[in-house]
């Protein structure tokens, strides 16, 4: 009787420890299934890039864009005030470089860098004076109805050489 009830014993304790392994079984299972999935939701955020709005990359054009007229084209050429622009060189630059009419539109959007071989950008500024409110001018292309644009705005400094007194001023750039 003793030889009987020793197997059933030794029998009884491997059952215990084949069933030992469900758990680390179970904790790969859903290892594997999360790290799946992960790779699952990172390739699928992927498929649909090509259709997303490209705002953001009209936006930084246009914030490049505002950037060179306010600190190249229409400065004051006082070096510690960036924002500062020379009245007559503004007024210059909406009549004649901006002109639909002439060429100096297409002219400074090629100066810009907003014609390329597989990229065309157009153009619109908007100068707003906060202090005299019949002093505001546009210029450029008008803007278009649909589709994006990026936009920046900046506050300026005008500044009139003659007779040195400064207004203040808000310089809409719109690119698309």
């Amino acid at each position: 009787m003793k030889n009987m009830t020793r197997p059933n014993l030794l029998n009884r304790k491997l059952r215990r420890n084949d069933e030992g392994q469900v758990t680390i079984d179970y904790l790969m299972g859903i290892t594997i299934f999360i790290v799946a999935l992960f790779f699952i939701f990172q390739y699928s955020a992927g498929l649909f890039t090509p259709f997303q709005s490209n705002s953001d990359e009209v936006t930084l054009v246009a914030d490049r864009v505002a950037t060179s007229i306010t600190e190249k084209e229409i400065s004051a050429g006082n070096i510690n005030t960036p924002n500062l622009i020379d009245g007559n060189k503004t007024n210059d630059y909406f009549k004649n470089q901006l002109n639909l009419l002439t060429s100096g539109y297409d002219t400074e959007v090629t100066n810009l860098g907003l014609q390329g071989r597989y990229h065309q950008y157009n153009l619109n500024v908007t100068l707003e004076n906060l202090d005299n409110s019949s002093a505001n001018i546009a210029a450029g292309k008008p803007l278009p109805t649909s589709g994006n644009i990026g936009q920046t705005k900046r506050i300026v400094l005008i500044e009139d050489t003659k007779t040195g007194i400064t207004e203040k001023g808000i310089l809409s750039v719109r690119v698309w």
